[in-house]
C-alpha cells in the first residue's frame, strides 16, 4: 500500500487566529495548529461544514494577516474540532509562509525566556532564529519526498 503523501510540508505555529463565516455574527477563535503554503490547520471548540467558504485574520502579526479560504475537512478530535482550510489565493498562501516565519521567530522567543530566562527583543529573536534555523525553513516549491 502506497503512503498518501502531502502536497506542502507542514509547519508547527501554536498561535490564536480568528475565522469569520457568514453566518456567524461573531467570530471564531480557533487555536492554529500549522501552516503550509496550501493552507492551515486548526483547533476549533465549534464545527465548520467542509467546503463552507471562510475568512481567516491572524491578528498576532502587524499588520494582521487576513485571507480567504475554505474549510476542506473537519474532524471531532477529543472535546474540539480540527479544520483543515485551503487558502483560496495562491499570493495569499505566499504570504502565510512570512507569517509561519514570524510565529517561529514568536516560538523562538517565548522558548528563550521559558528555558534559559533570556529577554530578547523582536530583533534579536529574529537574528537568532535566522541564524540557527532558516537553512532549514523548506523552499516554497518545496514538496516532501
Amino acid at each position: 500500500m502506497l503512503k498518501e503523501q502531502r502536497a506542502f510540508i507542514r509547519h508547527p505555529a501554536d498561535i490564536p487566529i480568528e475565522i469569520h463565516t457568514a453566518e456567524e455574527t461573531q467570530p471564531i477563535h480557533p487555536q492554529l495548529s500549522n501552516v503550509s503554503l496550501g493552507g492551515l490547520c486548526c483547533e476549533s471548540a465549534i464545527p465548520v461544514d467542509a467546503g463552507k467558504q471562510v475568512h481567516v485574520r491572524v491578528p498576532f502579526v502587524h499588520p494582521a494577516f487576513e485571507t480567504q479560504g475554505r474549510v476542506m475537512w473537519c474532524r471531532k478530535r477529543m472535546d474540539r474540532w480540527e479544520l483543515g482550510i485551503e487558502f483560496l489565493s495562491e499570493k495569499d498562501a505566499f504570504r502565510a509562509r512570512m507569517v509561519e516565519q514570524i510565529c517561529h521567530i514568536e516560538q523562538y522567543k517565548e522558548d528563550a525566556l521559558r528555558r534559559e530566562g533570556r529577554v530578547l527583543s523582536g530583533d534579536e529573536a529574529a537574528r537568532e532564529w535566522i541564524a540557527r534555523f532558516a537553512a532549514e525553513f523548506p523552499n516554497p516549491g518545496e514538496r516532501p519526498e
